[in-house]
């Protein structure tokens, strides 16, 4: 039988298959001869792609932690800047002596320097000339003369007590050929008496002969005079002792308690709560008078506006808060009136309480106030006196740029005390801005600008600038009108009773006490404005209001300070 002849095919087959069993022997052999490292380096470079892929995750973790720590690092180096600044700031605030009022080392060789800055030729010169004339007046102007202190003499009006003391020895050989005489000025506490209104009653002769017995005839049988009016009607508190009791308080910053204590060592005890009763009751009284004023100051041309916090108790809270009284002060008048808003000092406040003013509104640079700065009607007004403060904070930072302007503020000032010293009107100090101040508020507005690019990143001679430029439109307006002030300082003056008052009652009870302060705070504050006497002004016109709140063809406006005055029903504190 014939064998069939083995195929391509088969034979690549075969060959393949034996060159697999040849490939199988070597690699045994190899593994034999290797002793079984190769398996054992394939595992271990297995191992060592996993710890790469892992330090790999731990180098991006770093990365991300070194990079977060960078930018931490960075933070912490601003906050010491910032914090180095205000070190700064607070070691000249607490240990040097502090004013506002710059004063530079070498006053002979203040001079303005405009080389480099964006200034016309023309301005240039001009504000030149203005500072100039300005220097020269101070450098004449002569110095006061430093009086002597003497010892003034005691007033001829108060009583007083002769005590004579005669010598040993004295006897009809000798003759008095004169006397010396040394006054001593005592004190005795303050005297509570009690006023006894005592009204006679009479009885018709003939009518008590009468046996008609009804109230109708007794009526006309007896004459008896009628009470006055009181203050409190229901209470036996007269009106000095609730003038008293208010003074004592909102003018020498007394909280009742003392003033209880005091009356106590006078022998008289009265309950803190009769005291309340009598502060809400006055207050009440009040009210009206004080309305009137509001409607008054509101009314004038000229205003300044400014608020300051007083601590009220919250009930929610159980503790006091931090809340804001509004003050506006009219500048010509010398009127004044508090406002309180249950505490707040959001713009809508503002807005509420100048509804429909027009007329000058100086105020500070409180974003609440920037409403009215497009208002027809109103022109707005600046504070030099706050910019001047910023740049004197910022001398420590920047002492060459802060230096430079406080001059200019100087200069601006400088004419202010140029126009008071030659007693000049309001139109003739209109007229002196206009040539002296007006072209120093032009180079200065341009030298900000300029300057503006090398101030520190918000360091303090960075937000000096800020603050002034954002403002300076209101700023550079008071040179428009000779009455306008350079700055809000009388508002400012008009506030501190408020601040040291809260040194001392800590905090107003509620929302109620708070409007009754501002009530008092109010129509003292005028007195002060004036120099009145505000006991004797309080004491009359708690005894005359109620005859105004009962007749309401009375015009209250005729008891403020300003119609006292004129009237010489009020003394006047020299």
């Amino acid at each position: 039988m014939a064998v069939d002849k083995p195929s391509d095919k088969d034979t690549l087959i075969e060959t393949l298959l034996q060159e697999r069993d040849e490939l199988y022997q070597e690699l045994s052999r190899l593994r034999e001869s290797d002793g079984g490292n190769l398996e054992r380096y394939e595992t271990l470079i297995r191992e060592m792609d996993k710890k790469i892929r892992h330090l790999d995750g731990k180098i991006k973790d770093y990365e991300d932690k070194v990079k977060n720590y960078e930018d931490r690092v960075k933070n912490y180096e601003d906050k010491v800047r910032q914090l180095t600044d205000q070190l700064s700031w607070y070691r000249r605030k607490f240990w040097k002596p502090v004013s506002e009022k710059f004063i530079p080392q070498d006053p002979l060789q203040r001079r303005l320097d405009f080389d480099g800055l964006d200034v016309l030729l023309e301005e240039k010169e001009v504000a030149t000339e203005a500072a100039k004339e300005i220097i020269s007046y101070e450098r004449r102007k002569p110095e006061k003369e430093k009086r002597q202190p003497v010892r003034l003499p005691l007033p001829e009006d108060l009583r007083r007590e002769e005590e004579v003391i005669e010598p040993d020895g004295i006897d009809a050989n000798w003759i008095r050929i004169g006397e010396e005489v040394t006054e001593l000025l005592e004190h005795k506490p303050g005297e509570l008496y009690v006023r006894r209104i005592v009204r006679p009653k009479y009885a018709l002769k003939n009518g008590l002969q009468q046996t008609q017995d009804s109230e109708e005839s007794e009526q006309k049988n007896i004459k008896i005079a009628l009470l006055p009016l009181l203050p409190l009607p229901r209470s036996n508190a007269g009106a000095s002792l609730l003038s008293e009791l208010l003074i004592g308080k909102y003018v020498y910053h007394l909280p009742f308690h003392r003033s209880i204590a005091i009356f106590k060592q006078a022998g008289v005890s009265i309950p803190a709560s009769t005291v309340s009763g009598w502060f809400t009751a006055s207050s009440d009284l009040l009210r009206a008078l004080y309305y009137r004023l509001k409607d008054i100051v509101l009314s004038t041309d000229y205003i300044q506006v400014d608020e300051s916090t007083v601590p009220v108790i919250n009930d929610e809270k159980h503790r006091a808060v931090k809340s804001y009284l509004w003050v506006v002060r009219s500048v010509m008048e010398k009127l004044m009136f508090f406002h309180y808003d249950k505490g707040s000092r959001a713009q809508k406040v503002v807005i509420e309480l100048l509804r429909g003013y027009q007329g000058a509104v100086q105020t500070d640079g409180y974003d609440a106030y920037s409403i009215y700065e497009h208002k027809k009607g109103v022109l707005l007004l600046g504070c030099w006196a706050h910019a001047r403060r910023k740049f004197t904070e910022a001398l420590k930072e920047d002492k060459s740029g802060a230096s430079y302007a406080l001059e200019q503020i100087g200069l601006l000032y400088g004419v202010e005390t140029m126009a008071d010293d030659q007693g000049l009107d309001y139109q003739q100090r209109a007229e002196l801005r206009s040539r002296l101040a007006y072209p120093i508020l032009c180079a200065f507005e341009k030298w900000i600008v300029n300057y503006y690019p090398k101030a520190i990143l918000q360091g303090r001679m960075y937000k000096a600038l800020t603050y002034t430029y954002a403002l300076f439109q209101r700023l550079s307006r008071y040179h428009l009108d000779g009455r306008y002030q350079i700055d809000n300082n009388l508002v400012e003056n008009a506030i501190r009773p408020l601040a040291l008052g809260r040194k001392n009652y800590l905090f107003c009870g509620n929302h109620d006490a708070a409007e009754n302060a501002a009530i008092m705070y109010s129509l003292l504050g005028c007195c002060k404005a004036c120099n009145v006497n505000p006991g004797q002004w309080l004491t009359d016109v708690l005894t005359r209001i109620p005859a105004y709140n009962n007749d309401y063809s009375r015009d209250l406006a005729e008891l403020l300070r300003h119609n006292w005055i004129k009237n010489h029903l009020c003394e006047c504190v020299q």
